[in-house]
């Protein structure tokens, strides 16, 4: 990837916390980062949030931190901190 392009990336990194594990939510994630041409992982912390790192296009990243919102529907998302981290060139949306 030139650095041109690697310039107008980014990457954030969120933690999810509510009832997220046990509902689908790394899977549904998977969905809508894929859905918008994202990279990163989704994974369970022994906490019982998820954590999400989503690497791509400004605008596609800012979508799918809206959604982290709401979540799939089983989900009840009570809170969401996210923070920007360094861009990385990853490849494909993992779950974790």
């Amino acid at each position: 990837m030139s650095e041109q392009v690697a310039d107008k990336q980014v990457c954030f990194r969120c933690l999810v916390a509510g009832r997220v594990q046990g509902v689908f939510f790394r899977a549904a994630t998977r969905e809508q980062a894929q859905r918008l041409g994202l990279t990163g992982h989704a994974r369970n912390l022994p906490d019982g949030r998820v954590e999400v790192l989503a690497c791509g296009e400004p605008d596609a990243v800012a979508q799918l931190r809206e959604w982290l919102r709401g979540g799939p529907p089983a989900a009840q998302v009570t809170g969401i901190a996210c923070e920007p981290e360094t861009f990385q060139q990853l490849h494909g949306f993992d779950t974790r």
